[in-house]
Formats: structure tokens, sequence, C-alpha cells
């Protein structure tokens, strides 16, 4: 194993073909991994030991023998001891520029109790005494229990400063007394959406401090606790990090709330070439109030938010909530709620017209839908639209997946809809399942029925929604848990049902890289290692397809390669 990649580390067979080299060719490349293990994703050509790069491009792909016309003085060298070389990964769902402005809040620990969050709280607050409002994210609502996170928690610890921390999925906040007042709840204070964006209130009808949906978004908002300074600072941080998991490549699901300026944002790192992730990116409508123009906004997106390494060129539709929030839409009540199925934003006839326009324009639609019932009217909007529009070139993808109807599931496919969701979230939910039916339980996160089916799985960490802070943004991690659906390293503790639906190494991997190409509509450019293709790559310090795979969360990530550049590679 090594600890650190060097570019004059040269490998005996790599000095060799070095003085094989005269003269100098024309063609000589810039980079050599020499001696690698290479799964390419190509099935033309499935493994290798020698990739060649010059600028931005993979110029050679196969044994050492061959690349030897192309090697030169100026070549860089990088031997591997028989490393795995995959294609950069690609994270299909996150929010880089709205997880750039929670860099630098307080994060919680999703798993923790409340006792310890409360005390983190307290910390938090103790050592930033010039912040005039403590803002942060991570808890989990339902270690609550039914009733959810209150006021007087918080309270007890900070009662003379506004406190407003975002759940660990960005669907609700918890709220201390001093933000109530400050943001003007009171009793008389209305429900946006009732049953879907509300604020839950007592006996006597006082807001508790728990904000659900887009009562938690407007709060951040009326508050002002991020600035476009923060944010772009933080958009930088998270960049790095994803670079250090071997993330070259995203889809932005939606800057949840900070539409305003992620261009400014990205320009901004751009000038400084700090855009080390390729970003294709998302415009989406809050409230079925802007479904209308909906498709016209992503259309001005595409034409405006774009530069180099970024393109915002994608109609995201957030449909539904969250099975912990009890507003993901469902075919039954949940346990204890009578009457309470959850909501969807937007009814079947406006997905269909939203989709029929944006296929109109061969826009690409994305659609969260968590629940049954939001999957199965997308799916039912997916086929209307590909019927007013057989020859467009869109592509749907659906996101999140939770809950999944057996009539539903072979619809993936033949609709040709991309399934995607978040592996880290298929270790057991010991929270969920006391929201849900025991028949709804065992149709969680279908992973692989969906694939059985013949449909494309891709996935993606939904940071800063993960759950699970920036770990959440490792590939490497998320493949392990969608492996064992169980929690990472922990060969004993439960398994998520259906243990039938677990994966293998290789389907994630491939719904990390060249399926998730295909969901970015680049597979002719990323996605596998072939020549012509750009030179995204990522060096593992194991093989994950051969170690135990209780371990593959300890693998590290060597070097990160990014249009022929390296953007990271690791330190002793």
């Amino acid at each position: 194993m090594l600890n650190k990649i060097s570019l004059i580390s040269i490998t005996v067979a790599a000095a060799s073909l070095l003085l094989a080299c005269s003269p100098e060719p024309e063609n000589a490349a810039d980079y050599a991994f020499v001696n690698a293990k290479v799964w390419t994703l190509n099935e033309a050509q499935p493994w290798a030991d020698t990739v060649l790069v010059k600028n931005e491009r993979i110029v050679y792909v196969g044994d050492a023998a061959g690349a030897e016309p192309m090697l030169g003085k100026t070549t860089k060298y990088i031997g591997l001891n028989g490393e795995l070389l995959l294609p950069g990964f690609i994270d299909t769902h996150v929010h880089p520029v709205a997880g750039g402005a929670y860099a630098t809040a307080l994060a919680l620990e999703t798993f923790g109790d409340v006792d310890g969050w409360v005390q983190a709280i307290a910390d938090y607050a103790a050592a930033h005494p010039d912040k005039d409002i403590i803002f942060g994210y991570g808890f989990l609502a339902t270690t609550f229990g039914p009733v959810g996170p209150t006021r007087q928690l918080i309270d007890a610890v900070v009662p003379d400063r506004p406190v407003l921390i975002m759940d660990e999925g960005f669907h609700a906040a918890w709220a201390n007394t001093a933000a109530l007042e400050l943001l003007n709840i009171t009793q008389d204070t209305a429900d946006p959406v009732p049953g879907y964006s509300y604020y839950k209130r007592d006996a006597n009808g006082d807001a508790t401090g728990y904000l659900l949906e887009g009562t938690a978004s407007m709060a951040m908002d009326t508050l002002d606790v991020i600035t476009q300074e923060v944010i772009t600072e933080g958009t930088g941080i998270i960049l790095g990090i994803m670079n250090s998991y071997g993330v070259t490549s995203a889809f932005d699901a939606g800057t949840m709330g900070n539409a305003e300026v992620v261009a400014a944002v990205l320009g901004e790192l751009a000038k400084k070439d700090k855009i080390t992730v390729r970003i294709v990116g998302s415009s989406r409508p809050e409230t079925s109030a802007e479904a209308a123009t909906a498709v016209e906004v992503a259309a001005h997106w595409s034409a405006s938010v774009k530069g180099d390494n970024y393109h915002y060129n994608t109609l995201k539709i957030p449909d539904d909530g969250t099975v912990e929030g009890r507003t993901a839409a469902m075919f039954e009540d949940y346990q204890g709620e009578p009457g309470n199925s959850g909501e969807t934003v937007f009814s079947e006839q406006q997905l269909i017209d939203m989709m029929a326009a944006a296929a109109a324009r061969d826009m690409d639609v994305h659609v969260h839908a968590l629940g049954e019932r939001a999957v199965h009217e997308t799916l039912n909007a997916i086929e209307a639209a590909r019927k007013s529009a057989p020859d467009s070139e869109t592509r749907y993808t659906i996101c999140h997946i939770q809950v999944v109807t057996d009539q539903d599931v072979p619809r993936f496919a033949e609709l040709d809809v991309i399934a995607q969701s978040t592996p880290l979230w298929a270790s057991y939910d010991t929270y969920g399942e006391q929201f849900v039916s025991e028949d709804q339980f065992s149709r969680y996160w279908r992973y692989k029925s969906i694939q059985d089916a013949g449909a494309r799985l891709t996935f993606g960490s939904d940071f800063p929604a993960s759950g699970a802070g920036t770990l959440g943004l490792s590939p490497i991690v998320q493949i392990e848990i969608g492996h064992t659906r169980q929690e990472a390293g922990e060969p004993d503790a439960r398994i998520q049902p259906r243990e039938s639906e677990r994966l293998s190494v290789e389907s994630l991997v491939r719904g990390f890289t060249l399926d998730a190409a295909y969901q970015l509509h680049m597979e002719d450019e990323i996605g596998s290692i072939e020549v012509g293709k750009k030179a995204d790559l990522v060096v593992l310090d194991q093989n994950i397809f051969e170690v135990d795979p209780y371990r593959i969360h300890k693998t590290e990530v060597l070097l990160t390669m990014m249009d022929g550049e390296i953007v990271y590679e690791i330190q002793d």
C-alpha cells in the first residue's frame, strides 16, 4: 500500500520505457499511469495496466509495451504498485453551493442524541460570542419522537440570541424562542401549506420551534444568516473535499435558497481556477404557484448560468418531503397520524405540463420523489411527457426513491427513467420504521429490483442533506453501505430490508461513473477510461472489488485528476 504517490517515484517498468524513448516524440504524454490495475468501464477493454494523458484527454489505455511510442522525457510518471485506477467519481445529486453556505456553520452529529446536540449548541454559542445569530444543521428529527424538537431545549442554554438549526435533510428547522420572536411567528401566523409546509404547534397554538419544509427555508432567508462571501468561501472548501474523495463531476440538485447568488459565486471561483469539480446544475420551482413558469426560468438559467466547468441546464422538480417529517407522499396514512399520508407539491397535471414543456426544449428533468405516491405520479407524468414528445432527447431522473410499489419497479426501465439515490441511507433505518407500515418498510431503497428490471441506477451524496456531514460526500463509504445495507464497518449490524436489494460493488461503481455520466448527458466525455475522453481519474489504495466488504470504507483516495490536472494528492 502506498502512503503517497510521487511524480518522481518511477517504477522499474516505467524507467525502462523512458530509456527507450529517443528522440522525443511529438505527441509525448503529459502523464503516464503505469503498473496500475485499471477498471475502465469500457466493455470492449475492461482492464488495463497503463493509461496516458495529454492535455485534458486520455490518449492511451492498454499495456506498457503499447504505450512506449507516446512516452518522452517530459512525461511525468505516476508509478503504481497495482493500485486500483478508476474513472473519476460523479456525484449525481449534491448541493455544493448550498453546502458551501454551511461549511463553517455548526454541524451536529446526525445520529447523536438530544442532550449531545443541546450541549453542542451551547458550546458553539460560547465559542462564537460575536455571532448575533447561531446557525447550524444536522439533527435527526425522529430522535425527538412524535413531538419533534422544541424551542425550550435551546432556550435552556442560549436564551439571549436567536438560534436556527436545520435538520439533516434541510427539510425542517429547530428554532429557539428568540428566533421565533425575531421571525414574528405568532398564533396568528398562517401555515403556507397546511400538512406540508407548516409550524408545529402545541395545545395552546403556540409554535413549538419545529418548522417544516418551506417554513424552515423561509426562516433561514429571513434571518439572513448566509452571505455571498460565506457561500463563495464555503463552496471552494466543499469542492476541495469532494476532490479528496475522488469526485470530479457532480449534479447540483438545487441551491436551496441561494439561487440569486449561484452565478456570482461560481463566477468568482472560476476566476481563481477553483472549480475543480465539473458541475451540471439545475433550477427549481419552490411552490406549485411557480409551476407555470418553471421551464422558462430553467431555460433562462441554462442560457446565463454557465462557464468553464459548470452549466445549470436542468429542471429540478421537488415533489414531496421526507418520511421523518411525515411529508413524503404515501398511499396510506403514517402510523399514529390518521389523515396524514403526506403531500405532493405539484398536482399530477402540473408535473405533466412542466415535463412536456421541458421535453419540447430537450431539457433534462430531475424530480425529487421520495414517497411511493410521489414516485407513482412522477412516473405517470413522465409517461405522458414521452407520448407528447416521442422524439425528445430529454432524460428523466427520479431521485431518492425511498419507497416504491411493486407495480412501479418495472416502469423505470419501461419508461427509460434513471433511478437516483443515496446508498448511505440504505443502512438500517432505526427511526423511520416507526412512521410507516411493515409492508412499506420492506419496500425501502429497491436498488437491485430496479436494476434487475433493466433501469439505470445512479448515486450521489445529497450533501449537506445526507446526514453524515462531509463524510457523506465519499463515494467509497456509499459503495460499502450500498453493498452491505448495513452501517459501515459493522458486519453484525442489522441489515436494512430487503437483504436481496444489496448491490454488487461493480454496480455501485458504475452508478458513480458511467451511468452517472449518462444522467449528466455527458457519457461521451466522462464516466469511463477510454481514449478521447476527459482525463478524470482516481487512484485508490486498495482494491474495493476484492477487499473485505466491511473494510471498503477504509479505502483512501491517493490521487484525483480532473481534466488532466491533479486536483488532489494524499500527503504524508
